[in-house]
């Protein structure tokens, strides 16, 4: 079975700092570990929020780790220095906004100040790059929203062919 790259990019200013310890992105590697059969190989990274930099490791992990998926966390929000879905736009080919309906969608059942999210997802590359909040239990009700047609999103791009563990995850792959 064919390795799958994983960027985790975590867009904290206190994590960075070492105010905090990053729950975030060991939640997205957590989640996607019980949705993956393929061995994964991940490249995390907690970054501070800039829009620049947030822009340099996107490239870097679509174009010179070769990340078939690339997850963001933090910096989704209104505030003023919440830049990801701006850092993601950037470096995107295409955007993909119904990620972001759904997984707004999926987190209105639970608070209201979901539709203050900007989640979003596109493609640069061969890689899929989604923006998920930053809550763990929010990071988990996203991606088993959406998770069900990453892989054949990936597939659609010519990225690597992702084997889902069906016993945590149905996805979705048209009949041949």
């Amino acid at each position: 079975m064919q390795t799958i790259k994983i960027g985790i990019v975590v867009s904290s200013d206190r994590a960075f700092q070492g105010v905090y310890e990053d729950i975030s992105g060991k939640a997205i590697q957590e989640v996607l570990s019980d949705f993956i059969l393929n061995p994964c190989e991940y490249h995390y990274h907690i970054i501070s929020d800039e829009q620049d930099l947030i822009e340099s490791y996107l490239v870097q992990l679509s174009d010179e780790v070769g990340c078939d998926l690339i997850v963001t966390t933090g910096g989704t929000g209104p505030a003023k220095r919440d830049v990801t879905p701006e850092a993601t736009e950037s470096v995107c080919q295409k955007m993909l906004p119904g990620f972001g309906e759904l997984m707004r969608s999926v987190s209105l059942k639970y608070v209201p100040t979901a539709i203050l999210s900007r989640q979003s997802a596109g493609i640069r590359g061969k890689s899929l790059i989604i923006n998920l909040p930053g809550k763990p239990k929010s990071i988990r009700e996203c991606l088993e929203a959406v998770f069900p047609a990453v892989p054949y999103c990936i597939d659609l791009i010519e990225g690597s062919y992702i084997h889902a563990n069906t016993a945590n995850i149905q996805v979705f792959r048209p009949k041949a």
